[in-house]
């Protein structure tokens, strides 16, 4: 059965799909696009056309953003400001980056919400565990702003959080490169690209996926991780349907 665009009720899910719930994590360098700071409409409404022509495969996605691109707690020491003070700003930093890709999926049709972990509820709803799963399985995209709404907790951490709270398939992380290196591939051109990788071994070898609480917590819960390149088109689609994209996180065994 065909479902109108922008419809609250789940479309029928495609027969080959590996995660039919998803997690996705954005940095918020992602929204701020050639211009290097800030937020770039025509980035922004890129991104807002992946996460939708995933969506229209009957996947459920819920989206947990950065702040980088606006505020970033942990880098303002110049400012001389207290790190509890600089990670609320950095969390609310996220709650503008969730409300701009929320207007750029809804110009888009799609029925989308915003739930915050600090609660502001003229733009947002307080997030509720089980009334963001209610909203992803009616087909609505959910984004979750504001990190965890402690400080000294990454949105890395928030994501491995929420995702093993609305029993997400995997987390996929979007990053510019196509995966895990044993370096930076930027500096070392002859650096190994890792298919799969063991979670202890991420934290052993000290490689900057994601900070070590969000790794444990997916190591914990035996949820996989996706690292993949976001600026290749269609590259979330494929790793829905199972395709070998970028690197993965997972257990050993």
């Amino acid at each position: 059965m065909a479902v109108a665009q922008g419809s609250s009720v789940a479309p029928a899910s495609h027969p080959h799909i590996l995660y039919r719930r998803i997690l996705l994590k954005l940095s918020g360098g992602s929204l701020q696009g050639p211009q290097g700071f800030g937020i770039h409409g025509e980035t922004v409404a890129a991104l807002a056309n992946e996460i939708q022509s995933v969506q229209e495969l009957g996947v459920e996605v819920a989206v947990v953003v950065g702040g980088g691109n606006i505020f970033r707690g942990t880098r303002q020491g110049g400012l001389g400001i207290e790190r509890v003070t600089g990670d609320y700003m950095g969390m609310l930093a996220t709650v503008i980056n969730s409300l701009a890709l929320q207007d750029a999926l809804e110009k888009n049709g799609c029925h989308t919400r915003v739930m915050s972990a600090i609660e502001m509820h003229q733009v947002a709803e307080p997030f509720i565990r089980r009334r963001a799963t209610r909203h992803l399985e009616k087909g609505r995209i959910v984004i979750l702003a504001a990190g965890t709404g402690n400080p000294y907790f990454s949105t890395d951490t928030a994501a491995a959080l929420r995702a093993v709270e609305i029993k997400a398939g995997a987390i996929l992380k979007a990053t510019r490169v196509d995966g895990i290196y044993d370096a930076d591939p930027e500096k070392v051109p002859s650096a190994k690209r890792f298919e799969k990788i063991d979670y202890l071994e991420v934290i052993q070898r000290g490689l900057q996926v994601m900070d070590t609480t969000a790794i444990s917590l997916c190591m914990d819960n035996d949820l996989p991780i996706v690292i993949f390149n976001m600026s290749k088109p269609g590259n979330v689609q494929r790793i829905v349907r199972g395709e070998k994209v970028g690197s993965m996180v997972c257990s050993a065994k």
